[in-house]
């Protein structure tokens, strides 16, 4: 329902301002010199929102500014980016599912900048481009629920590529040895890869680290802003926590990062180790292993550890068992071990009770 204010300003002008309130959309606002004009944008506005014609906010905010509000909260800034380049300063309103599907198709079609073993650039996985598509429905999300620019997120409408099964590619016992000891040429490669096997923490999430979020007496690293929304503690213990020590003492006072950039590109969020890191795994001769890859190292031992499924989704951030169950061949002999002690509490264990 419509109501109509009468303002009048200090030098005697008179205007006219409305305001919508109508169940389902967030309040509008206008404010016109006539009383007539005033009465018939909201006539307009009204009928609008009743038939389904309404977009509000939508049309006076850009992609841009949607991903200037959202962006502090987000992990992969290099994903908004590439949103924000294919939209730009864009209406809300047109950013359309069949925009998006075309943005979509245009991702599949490319390359990453991993090559194969003749050298040749690798096609970007389903997997990949569900992980952008993933993060432009945060961000929009956002100007649904948080701002109220958008009435309903376009990326609903919106299908996502199939994903393979996904691979469990882990260090083996002779390649980790090699793999930690070529990394020690470079002292900030060698504790981020540390401190990602000791946590199973995704790499952005390492990187992106500041020491307000490390408590070395209670051995706790707190994650506020995680790939699922979800905050998450990770557990630092072993060398990492050594070595965190160590670095603690000889910190920076104007830079909170743990791993500030150089200063060949102060612009960046943190220090580029992509170079080290290739040297490292050609120095350590392993072949087909990625930075993730430390990720699924760090849940594969945990497996065979012994450690449950469950227990391990709670310390990578997973809300569902779905993502861990890869692993799960890998403790079969946990599995029978905890078979053969309910058999033995039910005295059903047979010989072997």
């Amino acid at each position: 329902m419509a109501t109509i204010e009468k303002r009048e300003t200090s030098n005697g002008k008179v205007t006219y301002r409305v305001k919508i309130r109508m169940h389902g959309f967030p309040p509008e606002t206008a404010t016109f010199e006539s009383k007539r004009d005033a009465e018939k944008w909201a006539r307009k506005v009204e009928a609008d929102m009743q038939a389904g014609r309404h977009f509000g906010e939508t049309k006076r905010h850009t992609f841009a500014e949607l991903v200037a509000e959202f962006e502090s909260r987000a992990i992969r800034k290099s994903r908004l980016d590439y949103w924000r380049e294919a939209f730009g300063d864009d209406r809300l309103d047109t950013i359309t599912p069949s925009r998006i599907a075309k943005e979509r198709d245009r991702l599949a079609a490319g390359t990453t900048r991993n090559k194969d073993s003749d050298g040749k650039p690798l096609s970007r996985s389903g997997a990949t481009v569900n992980r952008y598509l993933a993060a432009l429905s945060t961000c929009l999300s956002y100007g649904v629920k948080e701002l109220q620019w958008l009435e309903r997120n376009p990326m609903e409408r919106v299908q996502k590529p199939a994903e393979n099964k996904g691979r469990v590619r882990f260090l083996t016992e002779d390649e980790r040895p090699r793999l930690l000891e070529a990394c020690k040429a470079t002292p900030e490669l060698y504790l981020a890869v540390v401190m990602s096997l000791t946590t199973g923490a995704r790499q952005e999430e390492i990187m992106a680290l500041r020491w307000p979020q490390v408590d070395l007496s209670r051995q706790i690293i707190t994650l506020h802003n995680t790939k699922n929304g979800d905050r998450r503690a990770l557990p630092l213990v072993g060398e990492a926590l050594d070595l965190l020590k160590a670095r603690a003492k000889v910190r920076s006072i104007s830079d909170d990062r743990i791993f500030p950039p150089s200063d060949r590109s102060r612009n960046a969020e943190y220090l580029n180790l992509r170079r080290p890191w290739e040297q490292a795994l050609q120095t350590a001769k392993i072949d087909d292993f990625h930075w993730h890859d430390l990720r699924h190292t760090a849940a594969s031992y945990m497996a065979m550890s012994g450690i449950s499924l469950v227990e391990i989704a709670k310390v990578l951030g997973h809300r569902t068992l779905a993502m861990v169950a890869r692993y799960a061949h890998l403790s079969d002999g946990h599995i029978i071990a905890t078979g053969q002690k309910l058999a033995n509490a039910l005295n059903l264990g047979g010989k072997q009770a």
